[in-house]
């Protein structure tokens, strides 16, 4: 099939031009498309209203910053050949393709706790790559480590890639929160490669702790901000409560994705392969937030009470209050709070932590590791972000900052 080249109004980014090749064909993919009925924030738009974007917005984004990217590097030098070109951007394209319904919140409850979004991603590009004769290979290779040009996965995944460089300045713009703008332009223009390994030109260091810094901040005020923990504490309880009843037994309303999920526990394994005479991966594939978000006004009629109070809990928005501590929380405040809310609502001791909750929250900004951000000097010295930056060897990125969320009910 022939494609013309298009173009894309993106508010981020303004002008996206889609190029007339393999690129094209993968964005009308059925599993690239998918994308755009799956939140990029998940339930942040009850906190912030704007936020409501999804991840093929960030998935088109990311494929910009990547050509934006490849461009400056051969610019100054970089040996890029039109085929690596081409399958670095399939790679940044597909990168996000194995996300489930909301994203990170319910990364770990459709499916087992071991699998990531990651490698169902992987999964799914080996699917296209045998639907597309072998044309994905070399772009499967990039997103592994797999390829001899390492700095063109760090494009894709690492400490400074274009995923981040686009979640952070897309979910700034749309969440309204400043704090998250970094100097896109000038980052991208900085880059460049030593010894296969992406670098950054020491006249953009600023660029790079502003980035650093901003990432800390949508950190904590909108990825962790305490009423979209409780948000999605719910939502996860919810999923958690429909399998328990599901595997007792009960018939619940659901898509014949979302039902084949409530009813198995698929482990890695399981969905490279075929499971009660299914396919794990083409359930997964029809799986969209609008398959739970159906799922759970019909459940807030349920007659299991958590059941149903989770759901009409959710949808009415009358969340979880959620207390953030440096410390952990008191073992007997937490008990009188669980005896409280027993008492209230009428449950046992076995429903109680559906509706109380104490865990950690962590994150952090940046980590020393091989895969570093290095700073290049005009002498051609290479120095880790970390020992040349006063702010980076400050505290609050010197480890990881950690919280204590307590989640229960308000009454």
């Amino acid at each position: 099939m022939n494609y013309k080249q298009k173009i894309v109004n993106d508010p981020v980014h303004g002008f996206i031009n889609i190029p007339a090749n393999f690129a094209a064909e993968l964005i009308e993919h059925s599993y690239v498309q998918r994308l755009r009925n799956i939140k990029q924030l998940s339930l942040s738009y009850l906190v912030y209203p704007g936020a409501c974007h999804n991840r093929f917005q960030h998935a088109l984004g990311a494929m910009y910053l990547m050509m934006q990217a490849i461009d400056v590097l051969r610019s100054k030098g970089c040996e890029i050949t039109d085929e690596e070109s081409e399958a670095a951007v399939c790679a940044i394209l597909l990168h996000d393709i194995g996300h489930g319904p909301f994203s990170h919140s319910l990364e770990h409850s459709i499916i087992s706790e071991e699998v990531g979004h990651e490698e169902i991603s992987a999964i799914l590009m080996h699917e296209i790559n045998m639907q597309m004769d072998g044309r994905l290979y070399l772009a499967i290779a990039i997103f592994n480590n797999t390829y001899h040009k390492k700095f063109l996965h760090q494009l894709v995944s690492s400490q400074l890639d274009v995923d981040r460089l686009d979640y952070l300045s897309r979910d700034s713009f749309f969440s309204g929160v400043a704090e998250g703008m970094i100097g896109l332009g000038r980052i991208i223009k900085m880059l460049n490669v030593i010894n296969d390994e992406l670098v950054v030109e020491a006249k953009g260091i600023y660029s790079i702790e502003k980035f650093l810094i901003s990432r800390h901040l949508m950190y904590w005020q909108v990825y962790l901000h305490k009423t979209v923990l409780a948000a999605e504490k719910i939502l996860v309880n919810i999923l958690r409560r429909a399998k328990e009843l599901a595997h007792k037994g009960e018939n619940l309303f659901a898509t014949p994705a979302l039902k084949f999920f409530l009813n198995n526990n698929i482990t890695l394994d399981e969905f490279r392969k075929y499971f009660n005479n299914e396919l794990p991966l083409e359930h997964f594939v029809n799986l969209t937030d609008c398959d739970i978000e159906s799922a759970i006004k019909v459940w807030r009629s349920h007659k299991d009470f958590v059941l149903s109070h989770l759901c009409k809990m959710l949808i009415n928005r009358k969340l979880f209050r959620c207390r953030l501590s440096e410390k952990p929380f008191n073992h007997e405040y937490i008990e009188a709070i669980r005896q409280k809310t027993k008492s209230t609502l009428g449950i046992s001791n076995e429903d109680i932590d559906y509706f109380v909750s104490h865990e950690t929250v962590s994150t952090k900004a940046y980590t020393p590791k091989s895969e570093n951000i290095k700073i290049l000097y005009p002498n051609g010295e290479l120095v880790d972000v970390a020992k040349v930056s006063a702010i980076l060897t400050a505290a609050v990125f010197a480890a990881p900052t950690t919280k204590y969320a307590l989640c229960y009910c308000k009454k």
